[in-house]
């Protein structure tokens, strides 16, 4: 069963912890919980969402907020994984596309950044991907990315499914806290109230976050 905004949220999936101490939703009753899920490999996520997070952290942590990381991985899995995650997390160190990028823009002192994260880390559950990819999954991955699926020409939607088929037979696994709440990409945030309820799930830039954060405190 897939994570909907308004009921409680399900448990994240974990493999492993590389920076504070394992914890999750049913502990943290009483507080709003954000979660960053990232990638290692992912320029914008070291570009604005982990330094937003950071800024969250240092400003509401005293006043009922937990933010907490997840790594997790749908591509790039040779980078995107526990050993880079746990450099990054003891030493502040960034690979592939995050360290070209990061460093074009100044971004890094000796190849790191220039700021420790404050906040517990860990890595998604990636499953192995086994066996044929079925019609029921090619069908799941379309409903949930392709609201128009059924309005377009025959030919098109075949199309369509061979294209999704491509995508899912390629990848190595598959990342269970990523595929539960039904993420579109990285970097996303997930949202859960006092109560344990998922309030918000959403992907890139989301200016209203610290608002909306606010608002929930004050629940």
């Amino acid at each position: 069963m897939k994570a909907q905004p308004g009921q409680k949220a399900p448990l994240l999936s974990i493999s492993d912890w590389v920076q504070g101490t394992e914890v999750n939703f049913d502990q943290l009753l009483g507080r709003v919980v954000l979660v960053e899920v990232f990638q290692v490999n992912c320029p914008g996520c070291f570009l604005y969402a982990l330094p937003q997070a950071v800024d969250l952290h240092r400003k509401y942590s005293e006043h009922g907020l937990t933010i907490l990381g997840v790594a997790t991985a749908f591509e790039d899995f040779d980078k995107n994984n526990l050993e880079n995650l746990t450099r990054l997390a003891a030493h502040g160190e960034v690979v592939g596309e995050t360290l070209r990028v990061l460093s074009q823009q100044g971004k890094l002192n000796a190849g790191r950044l220039p700021y420790q994260i404050p906040f517990p880390l860990a890595m998604d559950r990636l499953v192995r991907h086994r066996g044929e990819v079925t019609d029921n999954e090619i069908a799941d991955f379309i409903q949930n990315r392709i609201p128009d699926f059924d309005r377009q020409p025959k030919a098109h939607q075949q199309q369509i499914r061979q294209q999704v088929l491509n995508y899912l037979q390629s990848l190595d696994y598959h990342a269970e806290t990523f595929e539960l709440f039904d993420l579109k990409g990285t970097p996303s945030h997930i949202l859960v109230d006092k109560q344990g309820v998922l309030r918000d799930c959403a992907i890139g830039p989301y200016p209203k976050l610290e608002a909306q954060i606010q608002s929930l405190l004050q629940e």
